[in-house]
């Protein structure tokens, strides 16, 4: 059984897109009929995004922690119990690619990092597109590590420990154990995933705050006429050169 799982807080306005995707994902062909179990983490919300999971026909699990981290491992504790053997995360802000989980899958690795890309950009200058689509390597070898685009098997997640409850870059954290206990990863660009550029970051310090600080440190570079020199968060410090377009095919 392959487990799924998204945390949300908050996530009324694009949860069903992502559990759209994350439907049409498990029907793959590819899968050959694997069972596939998502669970939604509901972590201290007061919306509609529980209802939403329910329509949909997916597990949910309720918690008060307002932790990413603790939110990924409740639900990867709760697929491992049920009998998965492969964990697949994703964001609620995220969709999938309909062979999201058989790329993964196909590589052979004890886990995968997928590359993402950015559905809209309309809440950011041009400058930072264009920053990004210099700086963001969307590509096989990439280094980067993202929660919205990740995936592990059961054996390598419970031998590094699982994730850790971290309210920010818990998946860097769990990828730097899982280097550390000689897991096969691959750095990969087959396992697509959209993301959201949303200004309103649900974890502080993460994608979002991170878009966020690069444009203001655009705009004062800009204004001094000076080639930016800006800080990466951890899942993005390794990012190198590319001159592809993220773009979801």
């Amino acid at each position: 059984m392959i487990g799924i799982v998204i945390p949300a807080h908050n996530e009324e306005a694009s949860l069903a897109r992502c559990l759209c995707s994350i439907l049409e994902a498990a029907r793959d062909p590819a899968l050959a009929g694997e069972a596939v179990h998502t669970v939604v983490v509901l972590d201290d919300c007061t919306d509609r995004s529980a209802e939403i999971a329910r329509h949909y026909g997916v597990e949910t699990l309720v918690l008060q922690a307002r932790n990413v981290g603790v939110a990924r491992a409740a639900g990867a504790h709760w697929l491992l119990e049920a009998g998965a053997r492969w964990l697949a995360f994703t964001d609620a802000d995220s969709r999938v690619s309909p062979g999201w989980l058989t790329a993964q899958l196909s590589l052979g690795a004890d886990a995968v990092c997928g590359s993402i890309c950015v559905d809209d950009w309309t809440a950011h200058p041009q400058e930072l597109r264009d920053y990004f689509r210099r700086t963001y390597m969307d590509a096989d070898g990439h280094r980067h590590v993202h929660g919205a685009n990740l995936g592990v098997s059961a054996h390598a997640y419970l031998r590094a420990g699982g994730f850790a409850p971290l309210a920010c870059s818990e998946d860097v954290a769990l990828v730097e154990q899982l280097q550390a206990t000689g897991a096969r990863i691959a750095w990969s660009a087959a396992p697509r995933v959209v993301t959201s550029a949303r200004r309103a970051s649900r974890a502080r310090g993460g994608f979002g705050d991170t878009l966020c600080a690069w444009a203001a440190a655009l705009a004062l570079e800009a204004g001094q006429h000076r080639t930016p020199q800006l800080e990466l968060d951890p899942a993005f410090e390794r990012a190198l050169d590319s001159d592809l377009d993220p773009a979801f095919d």
